[in-house]
């Protein structure tokens, strides 16, 4: 096996370092992020690390940057609709979508099985090495960098709370617009199913009065049909995902 941060490795890692916005003084540490337990076990005889040390790291720093913002920024809010709000922040859909955005399947290493059956678009696959990139970041740049990588990834979901939309999901958010407007429509329809039986991932297109405004996927229809909903509130401008 050719070194893991060789030429073309280290090039990938610096091309999501600048998607990412963070400067890495470790490199290894978001190469570490980025190494699922399925190519750790298949890659044993190298002395491969996988990225759970990171993600329990990651989970914890995100938890305590939430927390801390909500509680500084919400002076009104009581514990236990501060405590709804973090759920909503840092829910598995959310750090997966933002994930996906941020294009961070494509610098996985997986092992061959897992790498065969989807797993760079896997729901908890992405959310995990989110979270693992999190602790990476904390420990290369310190708190204060990892905060800003933080609140500046889930932006979107902040402004969400800034809002008082918190405790509402995207699809109660996009009726709600779209109920402004009494003779409009909205129609989620399944377009695509990928994977075995036990482990389906689901895309569904949500229309607005037959105009498809967006379309997400998920392991369940339910969390499809979230994503769709999501992007169509983007395209209404009624919240915005920014990739700053």
């Amino acid at each position: 096996m050719k070194s893991m941060l060789d030429k073309g490795r280290m090039q990938a890692l610096a091309a999501l370092s600048g998607t990412l916005g963070v400067h890495f003084n470790e490199i290894s540490l978001l190469n570490q992020a980025l190494i699922h337990t399925s190519f750790a076990n298949e890659n044993k005889h190298a002395g491969v690390m996988h990225n759970e040390r990171l993600e329990f790291l990651g989970d914890a720093v995100l938890d305590l940057v939430i927390s801390q913002f909500l509680f500084n920024r919400f002076p009104q809010l009581t514990e236990g609709e501060l405590t709804k709000a973090r759920a909503v922040i840092v829910c598995e859909p959310t750090l997966a979508r933002h994930a996906a955005r941020l294009s961070i399947g494509r610098y996985l290493l997986l092992g061959k099985g897992e790498l065969s059956s989807g797993g760079r678009e896997r729901i908890s696959i992405l959310a995990d090495s989110f979270e693992a990139i999190i602790g990476a970041v904390y420990l290369d740049g310190g708190f204060a960098e990892v905060s800003r990588f933080v609140l500046r990834q889930l932006q979107d979901e902040l402004t969400l709370v800034e809002q008082g939309q918190y405790s509402k999901d995207y699809k109660t958010l996009l009726q709600e617009a779209v109920q402004k407007h009494n003779d409009s429509k909205i129609v989620y329809e399944i377009i695509g199913e990928q994977g075995p039986d036990h482990d389906k991932v689901f895309q569904v297109a949500v229309c607005v009065n037959e105009q498809m405004l967006g379309n997400g996927t998920g392991k369940s229809k339910k969390e499809a049909e979230q994503f769709a909903a999501k992007e169509a509130l983007v395209k209404l401008n009624i919240i915005h995902d920014k990739q700053e």
